[in-house]
């Protein structure tokens, strides 16, 4: 039993990851694919507005693949974070401080998250289910709240709309930055402390895991509190770009978010992900959205790409497995 503990939370070694330097490959090529194709893709005004554009997108892909690298999945982080968003909205409409609104919205994904751990961990629900479920049970709230209508979030003023409109030192916009903390602080979170090594090692072999001491119940559950934190986070951000909260914010953000873990080495099966390429995996998502608007695809046409990209990498995930079990 000991022996086991000490494989499960041992310090991963250090070594060449040939799918994220794949990953980062299939980036640079596709940068450069539409800077030949199109005028303006390498200009600063243009790359700004990737980094903008993905940068919630990217804050869900990195609450994602905490959940992927357990072996679960969260289909609510869009709902959690459309619902963050309206409490912050309905908050500052009523004369609630910037700081309280916020601490609101905060809180309402927390809540979110900890409903889905308890579904997970004490009723057993399997994640797939438990939070398909709460997806539709948040989508239905806020709907019948807003009554289909988007919420203005402007009635504070420049007090909470600088958080997602306002620019550092004139050219770089908060959100960007506000991405770049959040993700570095994950990767710290998942590869240096011993609760992402606990993640790693129930992803793994949750039996193992179990038998090797570590609380895994405890664990799934803190995960998806850590989920609907960074859902929450995100919702604020967008409801603070837009100044309003729609009902239909975050719809299919989802998809998105497991696109990009999948695309940055993540794997549905569990234990294996890393937040550099999840990152990774989210601007090459953008700069293709990006680009096709740019060559002028229809936005129909730019859904089937995304789609065909996921199906690439998780196939080529498929036939590393099968070549490692070889």
């Amino acid at each position: 039993m000991v022996q086991i503990k000490a494989m499960n939370l041992q310090k991963p070694k250090a070594r060449f990851n040939m799918q994220l330097v794949v990953t980062l490959v299939g980036l640079v090529l596709l940068m450069i694919f539409f800077s030949l194709n199109t005028k303006n893709f390498l200009s600063q005004r243009n790359l700004l507005n990737i980094a903008l554009q993905t940068s919630v997108a990217v804050l869900l892909a990195v609450a994602e693949t905490f959940v992927i690298i357990t072996g679960g999945i969260d289909l609510s982080i869009g709902s959690m974070s459309a619902a963050s968003g309206m409490v912050v909205a309905m908050a500052l409409n009523h004369g609630v401080p910037v700081p309280g609104a916020i601490a609101l919205g905060i809180l309402v994904g927390i809540l979110c998250g900890a409903f889905n751990g308890f579904t997970i961990t004490v009723l057993g629900i399997i994640p797939f289910i438990a939070t398909l479920g709460t997806n539709s049970i948040m989508r239905g709230l806020i709907y019948v709240i807003l009554n289909g209508i988007p919420l203005s979030a402007s009635s504070a003023g420049e007090a909470f709309t600088w958080i997602g409109q306002g620019k550092l030192g004139g050219w770089l916009p908060y959100p960007v930055l506000f991405m770049a903390i959040i993700a570095v602080l994950a990767t710290i979170i998942l590869t240096k402390s011993r609760f992402g090594r606990t993640i790693f090692a129930i992803g793994s072999n949750e039996g193992a895991a179990f038998l090797s001491g570590i609380k895994v119940n405890a664990t799934k559950f803190k995960v998806y509190l850590l989920c609907g934190f960074l859902s929450s986070v995100a919702g604020i951000i967008l409801t603070s770009r837009v100044a309003s909260a729609s009902p239909t914010a975050g719809q299919g953000d989802e998809t998105f978010a497991i696109a990009a873990a999948v695309i940055g080495g993540a794997s549905m099966s569990g234990g294996k992900g890393n937040m550099l390429g999840t990152i990774i995996g989210a601007f090459i998502i953008g700069i293709l959205n990006n680009g096709l608007n740019l060559i002028g695809l229809s936005s129909f046409w730019q859904q089937v790409a995304v789609g065909c990209v996921i199906i690439l990498a998780v196939f080529l995930d498929v036939v590393r497995v099968r070549f490692k079990n070889q």
